[in-house]
């Protein structure tokens, strides 16, 4: 039986406490699904968790790996009924290589990276075995990567850093999918492509608000964005994006789907 993305019960968020994560957690409660949000910082948790009707929420800060298995440890004895992962923290920052020292830049891009990378592939990896023993028991499970057009068009140049970790977030994805779909489990995987949108993700910009629409700013704002996101979700798509990444998954997909799906026709399954 294949399960529709939107079966499952209960879902994770990842920096569910504002923007894109908070937007996907009214959703899914307005979807009668339980949501659990998980951020770095408690007070913002707390004003979100009202705005949810008191849902759970865990501290969590997704660059500190080495606490990730102990979280997962706390959650899944919590809330045993967990079965959708959403990987939707993430951090960008303007970094410049001719304008910072050595020092500054790394220091900054380590942090972006652990944040974007290393915590949603730590975070996977320890929930997937609870994800995969809910799809042993007969239920569907659930696992959503949030990256961004940039990490398939890297148009934003002041974002290096940022840039590259969406292009690993596409591509992990992908590939994720197809791994398990081979090993015949009913995790589905499902990619969210968001374009500019309203959010505080410039926060560190010398203008943070240059992707709000009301300043002019090509983008969409939270309500369009999470419209296209809804519908795309109830058609049970696995890769979602709205607005102008429309067009560019398409064409990216136009351009290397059928070779990936050659690639991935050859591999055999894993039982």
């Amino acid at each position: 039986m294949r399960y529709q993305v939107l079966d499952f019960k209960c879902a994770l968020i990842t920096g569910g406490a504002g923007g894109i994560g908070l937007a996907l957690a009214k959703y899914l409660l307005s979807k009668d699904k339980k949501v659990i949000i998980a951020g770095r910082t408690e007070s913002k948790l707390q004003t979100a968790s009202k705005d949810l009707g008191d849902a759970p929420y865990y501290i969590l800060d997704t660059s500190d790996t080495y606490s990730i298995e102990e979280f997962v440890h706390k959650l899944t004895t919590e809330h045993p009924e967990v079965d959708c992962l959403i990987n939707n923290a993430g951090v960008q920052r303007p970094l410049d290589v001719n304008k910072m020292n050595s020092e500054e830049f790394l220091s900054k891009a380590d942090n972006e990276l652990f944040t974007n990378i290393h915590g949603p592939m730590h975070l996977t990896l320890n929930l997937l075995p609870h994800l995969k023993s809910h799809s042993a028991a007969g239920n569907g499970a659930v696992i959503m990567n949030v990256s961004s057009v940039l990490g398939i068009n890297p148009f934003s140049i002041i974002n290096p850093v940022y840039n590259g970790s969406k292009a690993w977030m596409h591509f992990w994805t992908m590939n994720l999918r197809t791994q398990l779909s081979k090993d015949r489990t009913d995790v589905r995987v499902v990619e969210i492509v968001p374009p500019s949108v309203g959010t505080d993700l410039h926060r560190e910009r010398q203008n943070p608000d240059d992707n709000k629409k009301e300043k002019g700013a090509d983008a969409l704002t939270i309500d369009e964005f999470m419209t296209e996101v809804a519908e795309q979700l109830e058609q049970d798509k696995e890769v979602i994006s709205a607005g102008m990444g429309k067009e560019l998954v398409d064409r990216w997909y136009g351009a290397f789907g059928e070779d990936y799906s050659k690639a991935e026709a050859k591999l055999p399954k894993s039982r």
